[in-house]
């Protein structure tokens, strides 16, 4: 639903739970502990033609600062009950054999749990909490594929990108549009956007930004990965639950579409995550 108003609306976007950087690093075949520190851990750009993104993603490098970002974030344990420490010791005692599963496309991630947070409408707004492994796993393929989808973004969209100041960046721009004359805003927000996402269409879109199977497929995994509520696990075919790492790339890869179509008609906007100003001269507009 949409609606206009002749002001400038005083919030572009939401405030997002959590998110993880993107960075670059290269190949490794290391299949050790993937916590313990490396000497020669540290930023460097992927190296092309050496393996796949999926190996890319679970290099000693690229794991040792998800986790950092993981552990930062903190957050609740998920469905294993299993927190940060915990989550660590298996890891440590098991990496092999789930790097092993990844590398095989048989690993299948946990469902997330769960979490209703209130909103300040008054509504609540479902997250979906992944296991602390399942954080991480999700955090390193975010930092190897943020670096190739994030360039192809719309410049109006503000949300969740990496290098950007978010919020501040699309009041800013909000502010330009209505100094031009531009002082009818319509507020798009798409309701329940996150939980009616489908998934079909949400993989084809991803599929047109990497053709990567694995990477493809173990996102699938994570998609259909289901839900827990009260201890009962329901499927879930369309949504992708606020909570994860890749939850908020994976918006933005499905949102971009918007963002095309508005440019395509000249519009002038900003969009931070799932809510969208557009400025226009006159209510006829």
């Amino acid at each position: 639903m949409s609606k206009a108003m002749r002001q400038m609306p005083e919030r572009t976007g939401r405030v997002c739970v959590a998110h993880g950087e993107a960075v670059r690093y290269p190949i490794s075949d290391e299949a050790g502990d993937p916590l313990s520190e490396h000497r020669d851990t540290g930023s460097a750009k992927l190296k092309v033609g050496t393996g796949g993104l999926l190996e890319a993603a679970l290099t000693r490098e690229n794991l040792q600062v998800a986790w950092k970002r993981v552990k930062a974030n903190k957050g609740a344990a998920g469905v294993d009950g299993l927190d940060i420490e915990h989550t660590a010791q298996t890891i440590r005692r098991h990496w092999s054999e789930i790097r092993q599963e990844l590398l095989a496309g048989t690993y299948r991630p946990s469902p997330v749990r769960r979490v209703m947070i209130p909103k300040p409408d008054g509504s609540q707004r479902e997250l979906g909490i992944p296991t602390v492994l399942d954080r991480l796993i999700q955090q390193a393929l975010l930092q190897v594929l943020q670096p190739l989808i994030d360039p192809t973004f719309s410049e109006h969209s503000h949300g969740f990108r990496p290098g950007r100041r978010a919020h501040a960046d699309a009041v800013k721009a909000a502010r330009a549009y209505v100094q031009s004359g531009k002082r009818v805003v319509v507020d798009v927000d798409l309701a329940k956007f996150f939980d009616r996402v489908n998934h079909d269409i949400l993989i084809d879109r991803l599929r047109r930004r990497t053709d990567d199977a694995e990477i493809v497929r173990l996102i699938r995994a994570y998609l259909n990965a289901g839900i827990m509520d009260g201890g009962v696990v329901s499927e879930r075919h369309m949504g992708t639950p606020q909570g994860g790492p890749l939850s908020p790339l994976l918006a933005n890869v499905l949102l971009d579409e918007v963002d095309k179509v508005l440019e395509a008609r000249g519009y002038s906007f900003a969009r931070y995550a799932d809510d969208c100003n557009v400025y226009v001269g006159t209510l006829s507009a």
